[in-house]
C-alpha cells in the first residue's frame, strides 16, 4: 500500500507536536536578546525536532525505521521539557505559558506513547 508522503498531517500526534513547536516559537520571541543563540535556539530546535521525527518517520514507511524516528522525537520532547522548565526557573518564561506549553508536551509525550505501542503491537502480529 502506497502511503501518501504528507498524510502524517492528520496524526494527531503531529498536530500536536507542531502546535507545541509554533508556541515555542512565539512564546521564545520574548527570551532576551543575549539568548538568541543559547536558549532560544535549542529550544525551538528541541521542539521543532519533535514533529520532524514524526513526519520523517512516517514518510521512511517501515516498521522499523518509524519507530527509531518516534525514539528520537521522544528523546526530543524530553530535551524541550527540560528547556521550558529552565526558561521558567529563569524568569523568561510566564507561569501560564509555562503551564501552556507543559500541558501540550505531556500531551504529545502521551500521544507519543501510544502510538509506538501500537506499531510495536502490530509488528509483533505478523509472521
Amino acid at each position: 500500500m502506497e502511503r501518501e508522503a504528507k498524510a502524517f498531517r492528520k496524526l494527531l500526534v503531529w498536530k500536536r507536536a507542531h502546535t507545541m513547536t509554533l508556541a515555542v516559537y512565539r512564546v521564545s520571541e520574548k527570551f532576551p536578546k543575549h539568548e538568541l543563540f543559547g536558549l532560544t535556539s535549542q529550544i525551538r530546535r528541541s521542539a521543532a525536532s519533535v514533529g520532524a521525527n514524526i513526519a520523517e518517520g512516517y514518510a521512511l514507511g517501515s516498521a522499523a525505521n518509524y519507530l527509531r524516528h518516534l525514539h528520537i522525537a521522544v528523546g526530543s520532547l524530553a530535551e524541550t521539557e527540560y528547556h521550558l522548565e529552565l526558561a521558567h526557573d529563569l524568569g523568561y518564561l510566564a507561569d501560564s505559558d509555562y503551564a501552556q506549553l507543559s500541558a501540550l508536551a505531556r500531551e504529545t509525550g502521551y500521544l507519543l506513547s501510544r502510538l509506538k505501542a501500537s506499531i510495536e503491537n502490530n509488528t509483533r502480529k505478523k509472521p
